[in-house]
């Protein structure tokens, strides 16, 4: 067994606790009585934080698919920060990554070489990617602000958990913060893992991306896989008519009032 594939066993339990504790914790749900107003708090604050985790983590800070002031882009950071899926300077590097090597074996999360569940879940909770290549993200790491951000990346979702609390008590605390975070955890990690495995595709990439209908649902466009990397540069993931892109749609319409600029096309 090769060195890399002993180090990828050893799990970081300070990560595993709070991931499994978060879970628990969603299970809350179910000490609350129910109101059809709960299913406002997990469903927009799901689609409010993946649009974040689409639009700002992946299609603007790893891809440069479109172009904010500071102001905005400081505003991007800390919205997709509140999903708990670690710094955005951390979250962009190691997907700049992924993308050099996609579903090769210096992939760091390929089903094809490491399983579903490594893909899925297995990497995040390894100690093996607590650090990322400040280099791979130079870009963006010469602003102090978001270097701030990603260090002190538990601040954001605390800060969001408050808020809701503060308007809607503990139900919407349970279902918009707990339960929402967990649905959204795995619908993220759903590109990584089942993106790589089930699915169509359009395009002969040199990898195993696939487009899904119904991932695509899920992640507001990113489903449309194998199109984002055939040009991973495109702001536009859905590329025909019927590839429902909300993200898209939304980032189009932020253009007409000036706040997103420079959308970068889709080259087929």
């Amino acid at each position: 067994m090769t060195e890399i594939a002993l180090k990828r066993k050893h799990y970081d339990f300070a990560t595993m606790l709070p991931f499994v504790g978060l879970h628990a914790a969603a299970l809350l749900v179910l000490t609350v009585p129910f109101t059809p107003s709960l299913l406002l708090w997990l469903f927009g604050s799901y689609f409010l934080r993946m649009f974040a985790v689409t639009g700002g983590y992946h299609r603007y800070f790893s891809h440069r698919s479109y172009k904010l002031n500071r102001f905005w882009q400081f505003a991007m950071a800390f919205l997709a920060e509140t999903s708990a899926q670690k710094g955005v300077l951390w979250w962009a590097a190691h997907h700049r990554d992924h993308h050099l090597h996609s579903d090769r074996k210096a992939d760091l999360h390929s089903p094809v070489h490491e399983g579903f569940w490594w893909s899925h879940l297995g990497w995040i909770l390894s100690e093996e990617y607590d650090d990322y290549d400040p280099q791979r993200i130079a870009d963006f790491s010469r602003y102090p602000e978001l270097r701030w951000l990603n260090k002190y990346h538990l601040v954001p979702p605390v800060v969001y958990a408050v808020v809701i609390f503060m308007i809607g008590g503990w139900p919407a605390l349970f279902w918009g913060f707990f339960l929402s975070t967990v649905l959204l955890y795995h619908g993220t990690f759903l590109i990584n893992s089942l993106a790589h495995i089930w699915g169509t595709r359009t395009y002969p990439t040199p990898d195993e991306s696939r487009n899904n209908f119904w991932l695509a649902i899920v992640t507001l466009g990113e489903g449309w896989h194998n199109n984002h990397h055939h040009y991973m540069s495109s702001v536009r993931q859905g590329v025909r008519w019927w590839q429902v892109d909300i993200t898209y749609y939304v980032l189009h319409a932020l253009s007409w009032v000036g706040i997103a600029r420079e959308l970068r096309p889709f080259k087929g």
